[in-house]
């Protein structure tokens, strides 16, 4: 899944950071205001990073290291080993031996090793889209993260076993394996024996930190490999892979080109529409807190006959009206349940641009180009390189051939995380409520059937929690503040057992001073500003219980079942996953 280009930029203004322990959760049933001076965060986690641990060894010798042997499984080689310059990091102001490697048979992977300053942290970070690259340049959901900028993590990426931006390597069934199941957890074997041979000692903690494709590493390492990582940050995750790139884009692509015509909206119509739906949503500060809770129609907005929408008087024409129904509503067989569990929520319009509807009036979106890859290379035994998403049937039957084959493999949707919560893990879920690539729908839908298979929302929540971001579009960016650090949050929880019950979002200028701050509670609390505050001050807002998230419940053809994708290795040249036992 795309990331904005946003999300790659270090991001040098100083922010609010979590304020962890501001809100106590009574029971999973109720908020209850804690008292605000026992707050955690940056300020901290400065104190601790005024000393580090040095290296064992030089930079310069870690180029020669032979540590095959030392990872089980786990062929790798270091391929170079150079002097990183602390004004050239962009995670922050530390310089690093910047060690670059390629497990077999095509992995590679970058670890920045801190010179000084290092807290025996490991921090791995995801890629976005059908990855391809490799990323430690910066890390999503840490804005203001002390330890990050202080040299506290040594930090790792891999490219997932390819270099290519599309699925054509997916061709290769060694490379689908790297990308679907395997790479994460196989860069955290290797990168951890760099880390202890480097530092003369093993990381204390690791942690993993991702959006969208990120987001689904992080919940494959949670459900697959539950000892990797102590805390686990996933941000709109793409973790329900297969019908996401298929039924659920291409859902929204044949809607907005209806019948195979010409778009039915375009961006011209996204700002009068976002307008309306503000409106219809009763939306007080231009954000809608619970777009869950709001069913505005949009044949309310329907052009009467003979009239013809202008700028000044913006109307929706029938084809348009059953676009937005079908984009509202998401992809449903011929029985009506939902070929994905999600859909697009009122308030994400925007957002739109470039992903759903065509940048330009000729062109293409987002959502078609990952249709095509996923369809042409990525689900079916040999490549079907004439495959568009006019192509998808919504039918029960298509659902079967495409996703029962393939989820083993790609999806990442089993809630039952006990073997996590076992080995003490920390996991921190987030989504924007406007993201116009992965509905948030479908991150609330997995939650709660974690909820049911961990024994209830209070027992969920002492290891896993769920935010979610009003406003705020694919991986950031949007119409709400967005810039959070849930990095220091995690870390507290694993280090100090301090969950958070609050994060606080924010926005800044080009200048870096902050203009907005807002806070965001644990699923199902949103924040309401019940004290007629300013609308751009965290402490203006409340928590208040939103009835449509605890409610939800979809008519979803599929499941998150247990036990699906627990085992997996080739047989006979072939990668087969073996039920588990639930």
């Amino acid at each position: 899944m795309p990331l904005p280009s946003r999300w790659f930029r270090h991001k040098t203004a100083s922010v609010l950071a979590t304020l962890a322990a501001v809100l106590a959760l009574a029971g999973g049933t109720g908020l209850a205001l804690a008292d605000s001076t026992t707050g955690n965060g940056p300020a901290s986690a400065a104190t601790e990073a005024s000393s580090g641990i040095a290296p064992a060894l030089p930079c310069s010798g870690m180029a020669s290291l032979d540590l095959a042997a030392d990872v089980s499984g786990v062929p790798f080689e270091i391929t170079s080993a150079t002097e990183l310059a602390a004004g050239s990091n962009t995670l922050g102001t530390w310089a690093a031996c910047y060690v670059k490697g390629v497990i077999a048979p095509q992995i590679h992977f970058e670890i920045r090793l801190p010179e000084s300053g290092w807290q025996s942290d490991y921090l791995q970070v995801g890629c976005g889209g059908l990855c391809g690259n490799v990323n430690t340049s910066s890390a999503p959901a840490a804005a203001g993260c002390v330890p990050l900028t202080t040299g506290g993590f040594a930090v790792a990426s891999s490219d997932e076993g390819h270099s290519q931006g599309g699925g054509l390597f997916s061709t290769d069934p060694t490379l689908r394996a790297d990308f679907g199941y395997k790479s994460d957890h196989q860069l955290a074997q290797a990168a951890k024996a760099i880390i202890k041979k480097y530092y003369g000692q093993a990381a204390a903690h690791s942690y993993f930190d991702g959006c969208s494709q990120g987001g689904h590493q992080a919940l494959t390492e949670a459900q697959r490999y539950p000892d990797d990582f102590d805390g686990i940050i996933a941000g709109a995750p793409a973790n329900n892979f297969t019908a996401l790139n298929t039924f659920s884009h291409a859902w929204t692509a044949q809607s907005v080109f209806l019948d195979g015509g010409p778009a039915t909206l375009t961006t011209a119509d996204l700002a009068p529409l976002h307008e309306a739906v503000l409106k219809g949503c009763a939306a007080t500060d231009g954000i809608i807190a619970d777009p869950l809770g709001c069913t505005w129609d949009p044949a309310a907005l329907a052009c009467r006959a003979g009239r013809t929408s202008t700028p000044a008087d913006f109307c929706l024409t029938a084809d348009q009206v059953t676009t937005l129904h079908r984009i509202y509503s998401g992809p449903t067989d011929q029985h009506g349940k939902l070929l994905y569990p999600g859909y697009q929520l009122r308030g994400s319009e925007l957002n739109w641009a470039g992903v759903i509807v065509p940048a330009k009036a000729t062109g293409t979106t987002g959502d078609i180009n990952f249709v095509r890859e996923t369809l042409r290379y990525q689900v079916f035994d040999s490549p079907q390189p004439t495959l568009t998403y006019q192509d998808v049937e919504f039918t029960e039957a298509y659902y079967k051939k495409i996703v029962r084959p393939n989820e083993g493999m790609y999806d990442a949707t089993d809630p039952d995380l006990k073997a996590f919560n076992a080995a003490g893990g920390k996991l921190i879920l987030w989504h924007g409520l406007g993201d116009q690539h992965i509905p948030a729908v479908g991150t609330m839908a997995y939650y709660k059937a974690v909820q049911k298979a961990m024994g209830g929302p209070a027992a969920t929540a002492r290891f896993a929690r769920l935010f979610l971001l009003p406003g705020v579009a694919h991986c950031g960016g949007g119409q709400g503040p967005s810039d959070f650090d849930a990095l220091t949050a995690v870390v507290d929880w694993v280090t100090k057992g301090d969950a958070p019950d609050r994060l606080t979002t924010t926005s800044a200028d080009s200048a870096g001073k902050v203009t907005a701050t807002r806070p965001v509670y644990p699923f199902p609390y949103v924040a309401e500003n019940t004290t007629g505050g300013p609308g751009d001050e965290a402490g203006s807002y409340t928590p208040v219980k939103s009835t449509a998230e605890e409610g939800l419940t979809l008519n979803w053809l599929g499941s998150f079942r247990s036990g699906y994708e627990t085992i997996g290795n080739w047989v006979k040249g072939k990668w087969v996953v073996t039920r588990g036992k639930a």
